[in-house]
């Protein structure tokens, strides 16, 4: 199993399917070559531009095959981001920005998801909880200024919880069973004010999962299921709202095997960072999760963060870093 938030999100709609098409991005030979070299049997993708046919994903899952890595199945669905609402969502009194979106986002879909999967993913199954609405999240840390809704009460009836999507996606993997990957992307917790907008809804997406485990949202898997995505939290560094992400790590329904990395370029910060900031703030943190339940046995983790040119092909795919999971029953 791996996390990997890939940054292939370009600034507009078809330019990600075009570099794939032309074989001459080296960012996307770079993530290529990470992926080819850990291989993993499910990988669930951050940052990838959305198309409504599939296009983008499909041209990867080729050029992906034609590095001899082969993913038969695949699961994609229109995220957040991007989804214009024709209001001022910042509160910076304009409304036809990327920040007046659902999720942050320069054109529909942007910077979306998809899993890839060695094995077939049971789609008419997939449970899409990305249309929730943040007032409606039980105990939602709505942002205020003053006793006031933030940025309006207008902009809060329409906001969405989640910045990209919360998805559960079935596998049926064989010899095991179907397997349920609780898969996500949450928003930055920083590029915001003192009503703290994006930390508190950077708290609640990573809440959501503690309350889908207790049921809040329908029937919830007991075992076999694996939490994966991007997090865009450390339980200890950087900004934002530590509680959740805390609960989460520490919740006896999950095991974290905190993969870490042997990689020199990973020496600046600690062995279980996934993100390299390149400055001196942030820096590098921990914001990317391979979650098992408890009933899984571990048997190897780590994060791909290598030395030599293999680490330079890194730094050139993405500022986070492929997360790894060796699993068995």
């Amino acid at each position: 199993m791996a996390s990997y938030n890939t940054d292939l999100k370009r600034k507009g709609p078809g330019l990600l399917l075009r570099d794939i098409v032309r074989g001459e991005d080296p960012q996307i030979a770079a993530v290529i070559a990470v992926m080819t070299e850990t291989a993993p049997d499910i990988v669930a993708l951050q940052s990838f531009d959305y198309d409504l046919t599939g296009a983008a994903l499909s041209a990867f899952v080729t050029a992906l095959r034609e590095a001899g890595l082969d993913y038969p199945y695949r699961f994609a669905a229109k995220p957040n981001t991007g989804m214009r609402t024709g209001i001022d969502m910042d509160g910076n009194r304009r409304s036809a920005e990327p920040r007046d979106t659902q999720g942050y986002g320069h054109f529909s879909g942007q910077g979306g998801m998809a899993i890839l999967s060695r094995y077939p993913i049971l789609t008419d199954e997939v449970r899409d909880f990305s249309q929730m609405l943040w007032k409606d999240f039980p105990g939602a840390l709505l942002p205020q200024v003053d006793g006031v809704p933030f940025p309006s009460a207008e902009a809060q009836a329409i906001q969405r919880l989640s910045t990209t999507a919360h998805w559960v996606v079935p596998v049926e993997v064989p010899e095991i069973g179907r397997v349920d990957l609780l898969t996500f992307h949450a928003s930055p917790p920083v590029f915001d004010g003192p009503e703290d907008r994006n930390g508190k809804r950077n708290h609640d997406e990573i809440r959501f999962w503690q309350l889908y485990l207790d049921g809040a949202f329908g029937p919830a898997p007991d075992a076999q299921f694996i939490l994966l995505g991007d997090a865009n939290q450390d339980p200890d560094k950087g900004e934002g709202l530590k509680p959740a992400i805390r609960s989460l790590l520490s919740d006896p329904r999950l095991q974290d095997p905190q993969p870490e990395s042997a990689g020199a370029l990973a020496a600046s910060g600690d062995p279980d960072d996934t993100a390299d900031w390149d400055d001196p703030v942030p820096g590098n943190m921990r914001v990317d999760y391979v979650l098992p339940s408890a009933d899984w046995r571990v048997i190897g983790s780590g994060v791909h963060w290598p030395e030599g040119d293999a680490g330079e092909i890194a730094i050139l795919a993405s500022r986070h870093k492929l997360v790894w999971v060796d699993l068995t029953r």
